[in-house]
């Protein structure tokens, strides 16, 4: 699969939200750490989308939880980290990314669960739950 610039942001992103969520440091930290020290080819990523990941999910994480919560099986505290970050950000991209066509976000979402999901086949949980939420939050 041949990368493209907002995948790596996407990757990189995941990352450091994973790591805001697990430590609750301060996020302007976290993002100095990955733009400075973490990403080893910035010129490889999209760092405009980057930051508007982080910032935006971050930002708003209790109100992306409250969005998932009626569409996810289980209580959001039962969520993997990596789980709970991915839908994150997926849904931070179905509302204020428009230029991102649904289906994109929702295979991007997927491929991120592959690469990084800690449960097993937590990428078909991330599939239904993205399918479920674009068919609402895009109409």
């Amino acid at each position: 699969m041949k990368f493209t610039y907002r995948y790596q942001s996407r990757k990189y992103a995941l990352q450091a939200i994973y790591s805001w969520q697990l430590s609750n440091n301060n996020f302007n930290d976290i993002q100095y750490y990955f733009l400075h020290e973490s990403i080893k080819d910035i010129k490889h990523i999209d760092i405009d989308y980057f930051n508007d990941l982080i910032n935006g999910v971050i930002i708003n994480s209790e109100y992306l939880d409250n969005i998932m919560k009626p569409y996810i099986s289980r209580k959001l505290f039962e969520l993997g980290q990596i789980e709970k970050a991915i839908l994150r950000i997926s849904i931070y991209e179905l509302i204020n990314r428009l230029d991102v066509p649904y289906k994109v976000v929702i295979n991007e979402g997927i491929h991120l669960a592959k690469s990084f999901g800690g449960v097993e086949n937590s990428y078909k949980f991330i599939n239904g739950v993205l399918d479920k939420m674009a068919n609402k939050l895009r109409t």
